[in-house]
């Protein structure tokens, strides 16, 4: 467990989101980090500690990615973090860790998007999840049912961001807007035909109508991604189907190296 130097030019409440660049890419910032890694590198959820020990943690990883610069010469590229404790003006040894998983869920819904309908399809995601695994954070989306839009989003929730478990909801069906699988499909690195013909086999036992479903569900980078049906009722059907293997299927993605038998 590598140690840092966190430095804050004021003092930080709890609550607070706070910038974090690299010490010297900009002599402005509220706060930096000594890391010689990229600063975009830890996963949404890490949690920095004091010397590392988790149950003094100071801070939160909950977003990557670029702050302009102060006097204007270039981007600083960084993380945004929740300070999870009040911090005084000073520096602090910290230590990065990430023992629990981290959720994005994206509903793709035209109506949802324009604010004329509740889909509450993300949120039911997120509870059922919560139920089965403990999570260090979760963040939802609501956009339209853009082909590209989806693609990009995607790209920066796994590899940006890394999220360890992206699922989305709507758009798997056959209507003309319904392009979740298109977009899914053309940024993983991998498919899970195994996921997709459990939830479908979980469908088909509530309803002939499930064979027009399309979801696709793959990796990309270090996360997971799966795309569900739009409503309430099909998704719960489709996650108790594929839920249990989500916590192995992330930790042999991300390198775990147990025997899968143990």
């Amino acid at each position: 467990m590598n140690a840092h130097y966190f430095t804050a030019s004021k003092a930080l409440s709890k609550g607070e989101t706070v910038f974090v660049g690299r010490n010297g890419d900009d002599a402005q910032l509220l706060a930096t980090i000594n890391t010689t890694l990229p600063p975009a590198y830890f996963p949404v959820g890490t949690v920095f500690s004091a010397n590392g020990n988790s149950s003094c943690p100071y801070f939160m990883v909950v977003q990557n990615g670029y702050s302009p610069a102060q006097h204007g010469v270039h981007s600083v590229e960084g993380m945004w973090v929740e300070m999870l404790c009040d911090l005084q003006q000073d520096s602090c040894v910290v230590a990065a860790h990430k023992e629990e998983l981290s959720l994005a869920w994206v509903t793709l819904s035209d109506k949802g998007a324009r604010k004329e309908r509740v889909d509450g399809s993300g949120p039911l995601v997120e509870k059922l999840v919560r139920e089965k695994y403990s999570l260090a954070y979760s963040r939802g989306y609501i956009i339209a049912d853009e082909e590209l839009q989806l693609r990009q989003l995607l790209c920066d929730l796994a590899l940006r961001q890394k999220f360890d478990l992206i699922v989305t909801t709507g758009g798997t069906g056959v209507a003309p807007r319904d392009v979740t699988p298109e977009a899914t499909v053309k940024v993983i690195d991998r498919r899970l035909q195994g996921m997709e013909q459990a939830m479908m086999a979980a469908s088909l036992q509530k309803t002939p109508n499930a064979v027009i479903s399309r979801a696709i569900a793959g990796t990309l980078g270090t996360s997971l991604i799966v795309n569900m049906p739009g409503s309430t009722k099909a998704v719960a059907e489709n996650l108790e189907a594929v839920l249990p293997a989500f916590g192995h299927t992330i930790a042999k993605l991300q390198g775990d190296p147990a025997d899968c038998g143990n």
